[in-house]
């Protein structure tokens, strides 16, 4: 009976490694649930704009976007597009031809970091995510739930809602203010 406990942990670890991406997401990496939470009592849904410039090489960061309960929920189902996340990165070639958008001039050549994991709660937001132009991709911040407030009420404002450190492949991590903003 002794041998017991270590024959089923011994179990569970071949269990745990015999599960692997199902294919029902197209090429990004599987998230497992365990790894990924999403938490938040609030309304954290939009796009966080950086205050300042942040540049690794030749790539900008353009924005994090923040997607709905709903998107988390279906993300950890298992629905998942190759292009699409509940929480998501992008960065732009700051050395690409700049064209016209619905928005205004854009660069033409932009990456979306989609998440391997995540924790999103109403004081933080934490993203790992992995391209093959950038590398890994980790963001460790934390929300300031006054700031959002007023964000919201004033649908965007210039102030930094969200605080953090962003690291880029090898380089070394860099300070992070980001203000929010809803979108068109």
């Amino acid at each position: 009976m002794r041998h017991v406990p270590a024959l089923t942990a011994i179990l569970s670890v071949l269990a745990l490694s015999a599960c692997g991406d199902s294919g029902a997401g197209g090429s990004n990496p599987p998230v497992a649930p365990a790894a990924s939470s999403y938490a938040a009592g609030y309304d954290l849904s939009g796009y966080y704009l950086p205050l300042d410039p942040v540049q690794s090489g030749k790539w900008t960061l353009h924005h994090m976007f923040v997607g709905q309960a709903s998107e988390f929920e279906s993300w950890q189902a298992g629905q998942r597009s190759g292009t699409f996340g509940p929480v998501m990165l992008q960065f732009d070639d700051s050395t690409s031809p700049m064209v016209q958008s619905e928005i205004g001039e854009a660069h033409s050549v932009t990456v979306r970091v989609l998440p391997t994991s995540y924790t999103v709660n109403d004081a933080q937001i934490r993203f790992e995510g992995q391209s093959p132009e950038l590398g890994r991709v980790s963001f460790d911040g934390r929300l300031d739930q006054g700031a959002l407030s007023a964000s919201r009420r004033n649908l965007g404002d210039e102030g930094a809602v969200l605080t953090g450190s962003l690291k880029i492949g090898d380089a070394r991590p860099q300070a992070v203010r980001m203000r929010w903003w809803m979108g068109d």
